[in-house]
């Protein structure tokens, strides 16, 4: 079980946040282009960033918690942090945002500056909540 551990975590992760998009509609799953554009540079950085650490010495993973294999010098868990960990947080913004946008709608007029702009996730707002 303990070579298992990090995936196990990992895929928690994901089934915890599986709801946001299924039954709250994050729509984070169903622009693909968008995700990978967001999360591409994510997985390079800390990627790069894992890299140098390993190779100086001031990181490490231990055997006992991953499966073994590996992908240019990193745990193929490594790799699969670096996208799920922000996938997820991607699924929770967008549900937060899409429910204060809700929220929104059901108060009366504006009355702050920020109100007057409009949801921050809407496509006015530059978040592209559009296709």
């Amino acid at each position: 079980m303990d070579p298992l551990r990090y995936l196990l975590i990992l895929l928690a992760c994901l089934a915890v946040t599986l709801p946001l998009e299924l039954l709250l509609g994050a729509r984070v799953y169903r622009r693909p282009r968008r995700l990978l554009a967001a999360l591409a540079p994510v997985v390079a950085l800390f990627v790069l960033w894992d890299l140098a650490a390993v190779a100086r010495g001031h990181w490490w993973f231990d055997p006992r918690y991953t499966t073994g294999v590996r992908l240019l010098g990193l745990p193929v868990e490594e790799w699969l942090f670096f996208v799920v960990v922000p996938l997820c947080a991607l699924l929770t913004y967008e549900v937060l945002g899409r429910t204060r946008h809700l929220l929104r709608l059901g108060r009366g007029p504006s009355t702050t500056e920020s109100d007057k702009k409009g949801p921050f996730l809407s496509p006015q707002a530059g978040g592209g909540r559009g296709r």
